[in-house]
């Protein structure tokens, strides 16, 4: 991972630009990774936002270690 857990927020939602900064892959895998059920599936706040949960993100760091 490129940073470390610690730059989570304990609770809250990221942005997938702050997701990839912990998940070093790219926008297109991830979205098929969440399509397949590898990653979790985001929040749709708008028709142009989606966030996710900084416990889901953070269990699944916690899963690749």
């Amino acid at each position: 991972m490129n940073q470390p857990r610690s730059h989570l927020p304990e609770t809250g939602f990221l942005r997938l630009p702050q997701v990839l900064a912990l998940i070093p892959i790219s926008r297109s895998a991830w979205w098929a990774g969440v399509k397949l059920g590898k990653y979790p599936k985001g929040i749709k706040l708008g028709s142009k936002t989606t966030v996710w949960r900084a416990e889901a993100i953070r269990s699944l760091i916690d899963q690749a270690r």
